[in-house]
């Protein structure tokens, strides 16, 4: 039985909780709710207009509770309570939720997850641009089965197109933009299987440099698959974990170099001075690899040699809008994801906060009229904050109670599995004899595990500029890429293109699918 003095304790913590003064006057929630109640009915004139720019931020693993956790976070960083904060992404108008699952698996991984939002098409656990034909690992499923993302729809059209992302970027999320791979983790020809290698399969990176050998701008992390086995980073020189990987002795970087015109200004970069000091105006080509393999964790991130996410959108976009056609870009806060599988929460949250930076950052660089904006997830993961806390307790702090079963206290945040799980003397551990708030301090959890697991449930998926109302309900992952390539007239579903106003409007038509959405077998 829990004790009556903690009970007391407990009533007067949430009693005497942190409670704005003006939120105890009735007419502020009124006043609140009238306004949002305005700025929905303006929502009814729907923005028709042509989208001229598309630019996708996917925060990897970021489920609602992860959203929800990233808004307190983001308000107690500015002194705030923190649950009546605004994500940059609450700001959108238009808010719905999307069916992660792949064609074979109930519970996604990113592989699939991203062949669907990217290429419209549903896949099989850990294959990337291919369609469910494709059987993961196995090679000689792959061909006649490839399907192409609207980063290929977008170049196609004459727009410039970019990647950014906080892991590497032949990872998961990236390589479904570019590649076509049987296996998500072949990121170089080292990590293949030789019976791949013999069918004719490439790796990642390689199809990274050859299959769109235009992309304007690529970074994140990954370096080392660019290089051949055992050459010195040029970072880490006595890391033998940062070498180079490659077993066909090719130098990817010097290959992308020289794929690219010699009127053109192609730029390699591998560290944030040298982002910080070049000129837009003079950059066509752009590639930037700021680690061997991901990007350093925001909290961990060395303000010398590595950008953060949101300094690599300003460049990237300040690159991609000189093209007057426009621009597709694909922004990915990708180690919000590996924060969770290490039961690390802090990390996590912290990333998607500066996620949400970058949103605001892409916001203030390009306009409503022209640009439509989609943030979305993958997947989500099984992770979970509650415990009755009091307004502004910390995101990162205990329930204000002790369990009533084995009378120890409990932090808010925990996951349904993951390597929290510990057992001191044969029981849960304590919790308030460890350093519960350190960045690196793995939450509890119910089951043992390596490593935390994906959640099955929906996503949210928030849009803004041309088109988004779109996206209003409960729709399949894949159906997101077709809403965008629709709004900017983009791949083969050209018909209601041809009736736009003059004022850039499009006519409401048939959803016709893009020419590029189908395997290359069924077109030719």
């Amino acid at each position: 039985m829990i004790s009556p003095f903690l009970v007391l304790a407990i009533g007067t913590c949430l009693t005497n909780s942190l409670v704005p003064e003006k939120e105890k006057d009735p007419k502020y929630w009124r006043d609140q709710a009238q306004e949002t109640l305005k700025y929905a009915l303006e929502l009814q004139k729907l923005n028709t207009n042509v989208a001229k720019n598309v630019i996708m931020f996917l925060g990897d693993g970021m489920g609602v509770s992860t959203v929800t956790a990233t808004r307190i976070l983001k308000g107690q960083l500015h002194h705030n309570p923190g649950e009546e904060t605004r994500l940059e992404m609450d700001k959108f108008p238009f808010v719905a939720l999307s069916k992660t699952y792949n064609t074979n698996a109930q519970v996604p991984d990113s592989a699939g997850t991203a062949t669907a939002y990217l290429c419209g098409v549903k896949a099989n656990e850990g294959t990337v641009g291919v369609s469910a034909a494709t059987e993961r690992s196995r090679c000689n499923t792959t061909q006649g089965n490839e399907v192409t993302s609207i980063l290929r729809w977008a170049k196609d059209a004459g727009k410039s197109v970019g990647i950014v992302t906080t892991t590497r970027v032949n990872h998961a999320t990236p390589s479904a933009a570019y590649a076509h791979s049987a296996d998500r983790d072949w990121y170089s020809d080292n990590e293949m299987p030789p019976e791949a290698l013999s069918q004719g399969c490439k790796d990642i990176a390689y199809q990274l440099v050859h299959n769109i050998r235009d992309i304007d701008v690529i970074m994140g992390g990954g370096r080392k698959y660019m290089y051949p086995k055992n050459k010195t980073d040029v970072e880490y020189e006595i890391d033998e974990k940062a070498r180079g990987t490659r077993l066909d002795g090719l130098d990817l970087v010097n290959i992308w170099k020289s794929f690219k015109p010699r009127h053109k200004h192609s730029h390699f970069i591998w560290n944030r001075t040298e982002l910080l000091t070049l000129d837009p105006h003079n950059v066509d080509y752009l590639l930037g690899l700021f680690e061997p393999g991901d990007m350093q964790y925001e909290l961990n991130r060395n303000n010398v040699t590595d950008p953060s996410l949101s300094e690599m959108v300003v460049v990237a976009i300040q690159i991609l809008r000189k093209n007057p056609k426009g621009f597709f870009l694909l922004v990915e806060g990708g180690r919000i994801d590996h924060g969770h599988h290490e039961g690390k929460a802090k990390q996590a949250l912290h990333e998607a906060v500066e996620m949400d930076r970058a949103i605001g950052q892409a916001g203030s660089m390009t306009s409503l009229e022209d640009t439509l904006t989609v943030v979305t997830a993958d997947h989500s993961h099984v992770f979970t904050f509650g415990g009755y806390t009091p307004r502004g307790n910390s995101i990162f702090g205990l329930a204000p109670m002790l369990s009533d079963t084995d009378k120890k206290p409990f932090t808010a945040i925990l996951y349904g599995n993951g390597p929290g799980y510990k057992v001191v003397g044969g029981e849960r551990e304590n919790v308030s004899m460890v350093d519960y708030a350190h960045n690196n301090y793995q939450a509890q959890s119910a089951v043992p595990l390596r490593h935390e697991t994906h959640g099955g449930e929906d996503v949210a998926v928030f849009s803004k500029g041309p088109m988004a109302h779109l996206l209003h309900g409960v729709h399949e992952q894949n159906y997101i890429p077709h809403v965008m390539a629709y709004a900017a007239c983009i791949g083969a579903n050209l018909d209601h293109c041809a009736h736009a106003s003059s004022a850039g409007s499009l006519a409401a038509g048939p959803l016709l699918l893009p020419l590029a959405l189908f395997p290359l077998s069924i077109l030719f």
